[in-house]
């Protein structure tokens, strides 16, 4: 061990215990040097493994929560064990409570520490990596360029929303293949009960949809943000629908047009890139936006609402899926900074009583509103176990960066969908036509139904 790293060991332990006073859970941090402190009787939850004795430094003397976001996606920070536990430390430190002695203690001890990461031996266990000359995958290298190009000021101009499409959808289909269902979709879920795989949940929310939207064969369906193809492909398959989907991501784009080649639904499923405010095409008898609407941006949302308006056909129906908040419009904070810096620039949410009101003024009758907060949740767990599962395979794919990036993002989310402050609702909606009530009179008919479509995604079910 060095003379420095022997200096600043236990003013960084005093630090860690007195930030994690109070904290009633098993935790430990191992330091710089491997060092190891624990908290608790019980193993560990969790480890934080500090790698650099600046950041401990800076945290204290400027905190800053996406300093620490910044430091796990660099490698700075580490974390072994359940990260969901490491998250949870957000509750703690908005209830820690320090005397001044305590406050003074720590920027003592924080003064202690080196501004700069300390070099060390080789024999020390720990060396800091560097990632800028460490290489790189060709999407992980691809994508940290598009971080460096652009700047997002939630202009939502055709250009920087194609821009930041692609900072999100871009980074590699294989890597999206690792950790979605076998259909591919990257939007909430519809679980019968919490034990359905995400598979057959995924299923379940494609048939729901379709349902909701009370399909026919021969009907037209538009697909806003279709993504890899997956409710366009099932509507034709599954409802004998002739769809449309659009998408500003190259990368999706790729994917669904193979996809339809392969299943054989040439002529009756075609897909384009192309912004939602481009389309041209004649109106359809329904319209679906699911995961997409988050993107518009909510000056924008007034222009996005009469574009669908416009593309539908008097009595038709218009599906809107997407995430909500609990307040009223988009404000600046720390978390809506951690998604538009590192996840998804300019995405904007508001609370489902102004989106359904903006619905309405654009001309929709709401028919139905459903809230799947905790559908959400759920999906998102899965995600986050099946892509801790192909962790390597992930970071051969993208970089390690992009692999803890994606990892922690889902996981907070989820953290956030269980607490209530972020929702997810459908909405449907229905273009009037004379006073015509465009669908049953109750929700039995989507339940009561023949489920063989859900239980077997190959075996065709045309509605009556």
């Amino acid at each position: 061990m060095t003379t420095t790293a022997l200096r600043t060991e236990q003013p960084a332990l005093r630090i860690f215990e007195r930030l994690m006073q109070g904290y009633r859970g098993n935790a430990a941090i191992r330091l710089w040097d491997n060092t190891r402190h624990a908290l608790g009787q019980a193993a560990p939850a969790f480890t934080l493994v500090l790698r650099d004795p600046s950041l401990l430094r800076q945290l204290v003397l400027k905190p800053d929560p996406l300093l620490l976001a910044q430091a796990y996606f660099d490698d700075l920070l580490d974390v072994e064990g359940d990260i969901y536990e490491v998250l949870s430390l957000k509750d703690h430190f908005s209830h820690l409570q320090l005397s001044w002695r305590d406050r003074w203690s720590l920027w003592l001890d924080a003064l202690n520490l080196p501004k700069h990461a300390v070099s060390l031996e080789a024999d020390a266990g720990q060396n800091i990596k560097n990632h800028s000359k460490t290489s790189k995958p060709n999407g992980a290298k691809q994508h940290a360029k598009q971080q460096s190009k652009h700047h997002f000021e939630h202009q939502h101009t055709k250009a920087s929303d194609q821009a930041a499409i692609a900072f999100h959808y871009d980074v590699s289909n294989d890597f999206y293949g690792l950790w979605l269902d076998e259909a591919r979709v990257y939007s909430c879920a519809y679980f019968s009960t919490p034990q359905d795989s995400l598979d057959q949940a995924q299923r379940n929310k494609l048939e729901h949809i379709c349902r909701k939207l009370r399909l026919q064969p021969g009907h037209t369906l538009l697909d806003i943000g279709c993504g890899w193809g997956a409710l366009v492909c099932w509507a034709t398959k599954h409802h004998g629908v002739r769809a449309h989907g659009i998408t500003l991501s190259q990368e999706q784009l790729a994917y669904a047009q193979e996809r339809i080649q392969r299943e054989g639904l040439q002529g009756r499923v075609t897909v384009a890139l192309c912004d939602y405010r481009d389309v041209q095409e004649a109106q359809f008898d329904r319209i679906s936006s699911v995961g997409m609407f988050e993107h518009v941006g909510l000056a924008n949302l007034p222009q996005y609402n009469a574009q669908v308006h416009r593309l539908l056909k008097p009595g038709g129906l218009f599906l809107n899926h997407g995430i909500t908040h609990d307040e009223e419009g988009w404000h600046r904070s720390v978390a809506t900074e951690f998604i538009n810096r590192y996840v998804f620039p300019d995405g904007e949410l508001d609370c489902v009583s102004n989106i359904s009101l903006g619905m309405e003024r654009a001309g929709f009758e709401i028919v139905d509103i459903e809230a799947l907060r905790p559908h959400y949740a759920l999906t998102l767990r899965h995600w986050v176990t099946r892509l801790e599962a192909q962790r390597e395979q992930a970071m051969a794919l993208v970089g390690e960066r992009t692999y803890r990036v994606w990892r922690l993002y889902m996981a907070a989310c989820a953290l956030e969908f269980e607490a209530g402050g972020t929702g997810l609702h459908q909405i449907l909606a229905a273009k009037p036509d004379h006073g015509a009530w465009p669908v049953p009179l109750t929700r039995q008919d989507l339940y009561d139904r023949d489920t063989s479509a859900v239980d077997n995604p190959e075996l065709s079910l045309l509605l009556p």
